[in-house]
């Protein structure tokens, strides 16, 4: 069977080493790794993932009343929190989540990447995606890359026209480098050519799939003393979060994509994570 993630991991490897925009990069860094999404259906190819973000200042929740405004309940302080994932020695920084099958039934013809690839094969549509989500990585600070407008000043939108126009000039960056078609020509193959061709499609996934380490949140002990407004509000207590807050290589397993359904395989264990 193909390990897809693997594949993508080993290309992205590659990518970094012949775009100099994303040559800072260090992919011991990231994990990536596989999320259920049918062919079909709407939602997004692949999302990136930041787990290096620094636990946030005390906050809480409140609830006003409809018609006066009022404040009537808060809940306690609390933090968020990024989930520790580490394989091997290395502490990952970001992962970056693939939907399978939906992402190897990209068709170039069915986005709006068509405009810039004119006349170009369907494959070119995934490796530009693969381009997009690395691009996401901020070369400056934990977390995604925030884009500047015209005037110099932050936009809240990591999407824009700049975006995707710098992701194009990266994607014939690197193909004008020659890589070798070996690293990418897994990406011709649509997912029933690749269940025919590699007796199957299997993908790197955490054991508590379909779940991932996302950030969460943590009450506060002590609790710091309300503000003066809230003083007379109802507290809502803050729930424990239900997922775990540290990953390690055990936590990763293999899965085996079907059209419409996965399976877990063995144990991935920290020699073949990708």
């Amino acid at each position: 069977m193909i390990n897809y993630t693997e594949r993508i991991s080993l290309l992205m490897e590659d990518v970094v080493s012949r775009v100099p925009t994303l040559s800072f990069v260090d992919m011991s860094k990231v994990l990536v790794f596989a999320r259920g999404g049918r062919t079909h259906a709407e939602g997004a190819y692949a999302t990136c993932h930041c787990i290096s973000l620094a636990q946030s200042d005390p906050g809480y929740y409140f609830w006003r009343d409809r018609k006066t405004g009022a404040l009537t309940r808060r809940s306690e302080w609390f933090v968020t929190k990024s989930p520790v994932v580490t394989i091997g020695m290395n502490q990952i920084d970001y992962m970056i989540s693939f939907a399978l099958p939906r992402f190897c039934d990209q068709q170039l013809s069915r986005t709006r990447k068509q405009v810039h690839y004119a006349g170009g094969p369907n494959w070119i549509a995934k490796l530009d995606t693969i381009i997009h989500e690395l691009y996401h990585i901020d070369p400056e600070r934990p977390g995604i890359r925030r884009m500047e407008r015209a005037d110099g000043t932050e936009s809240a939108n990591c999407h824009g026209d700049r975006f995707f126009e710098d992701v194009v000039e990266m994607v014939r960056q690197y193909l004008n480098t020659k890589p070798d078609p070996q690293v990418y020509d897994f990406l011709q193959y649509s997912f029933a050519e690749m269940t025919e061709k590699f007796g199957g499609v299997v993908g790197t996934t955490f054991r508590s799939f379909p779940s991932y380490p996302q950030r969460y949140t943590e009450r506060v002990d002590p609790q710091p003393a309300a503000p003066a407004e809230l003083a007379h509000c109802r507290v809502e207590a803050v729930k424990t979060p239900r997922t775990a807050a540290r990953f390690t290589e055990d936590d990763i397993v293999v899965r085996e994509f079907l059209p419409h359904a996965s399976r877990a395989l063995v144990r991935k264990g920290k020699f073949c994570a990708a």
